[in-house]
C-alpha cells in the first residue's frame, strides 16, 4: 500500500528546485538524498531526491529528474508517495489518516464522537473529530490534546481546553434531549394543522 508524504507546491528559484507541503512527521528520515518516490500522475514519475533543505518552515527539494523552473512548474500540485512497508518499518512515531479515521473520541470514559478526517498543516495537524449531531470539531493533535491513540482498541482520548467540545455537547444533548421551550414549540408543530 502506498501512503502519501507531500504535496509539490510552486517552484523555487531557477534550478528546479520545489517547495513541499509536508505530510509526513518524520520529514528529516523521508526526504533524504537518493530517496525515490511513486508520483501522481504517473507521468510525473518517479522522482529521486537529490537535496532537501529547510529555507525557514518550507522544505525545499531538488530532483535528480529535474534541472531547470521550467521542468519544476509542470510538478506542481503532484503527490508523493512511499511504499507503507518502508513506513512500518522505519516509523515508529505518528498515525496516518487511514489509521484514526473511525476511531472513538473519548473524553475521559465518554464517547464524544469518532475520528473523520486528519488534516495536515504546517504548524500541527488537526484532528477532525464528528460528533452524534454531525458537527465537526478540529482538535490539535499535538500530546497535550491527544494524549493516546489506541488504534487497536479503537479509540483517541482526547483531554480538551475548556469550551471545545462543551458548547457542541450541550447543543447535541439540547437536541436529543429537547428543551422546554424547544419541546413546546416542536409538540405545537407535530400538531395536526399545523403545516396547512
Amino acid at each position: 500500500m502506498q501512503l502519501q508524504v507531500a504535496r509539490i507546491g510552486k517552484p523555487h528559484g531557477i534550478r528546479g528546485e520545489v517547495t513541499v507541503q509536508v505530510l509526513t512527521d518524520a520529514p528529516g528520515d523521508r526526504f533524504v538524498p537518493g530517496t525515490e518516490f511513486v508520483v501522481e500522475p504517473a507521468s510525473a514519475g518517479p522522482l529521486t531526491v537529490h537535496s532537501a533543505r529547510w529555507n525557514k518552515d518550507i522544505l525545499l527539494i531538488a530532483f535528480e529528474e529535474i534541472e531547470t523552473r521550467n521542468e519544476a512548474e509542470t510538478l506542481r500540485g503532484a503527490k508523493l508517495f512511499v511504499e507503507s512497508e518502508e513506513l512500518e518499518d522505519n516509523d515508529d512515531e505518528g498515525w496516518y489518516e487511514h489509521e484514526l479515521v473511525g476511531l472513538e473520541a473519548r473524553v475521559g470514559s465518554q464517547v464524544v464522537g469518532k475520528v473523520s478526517g486528519l488534516n495536515t498543516m504546517p504548524v500541527q495537524d488537526l484532528l477532525v473529530v464528528k460528533t452524534p449531531d454531525g458537527k465537526e470539531i478540529l482538535i490539535p493533535f499535538v500530546e497535550q490534546i491527544v494524549p493516546e491513540v489506541n488504534v487497536a482498541e479503537g479509540y483517541v482520548l482526547v483531554t480538551p481546553p475548556p469550551g471545545l467540545f462543551e458548547i457542541n455537547l450541550e447543543d447535541a444533548g439540547a437536541a436529543e434531549a429537547g428543551e422546554p421551550e424547544a419541546g413546546d414549540s416542536d409538540a405545537g408543530d407535530s400538531e395536526p394543522g399545523a403545516k396547512a
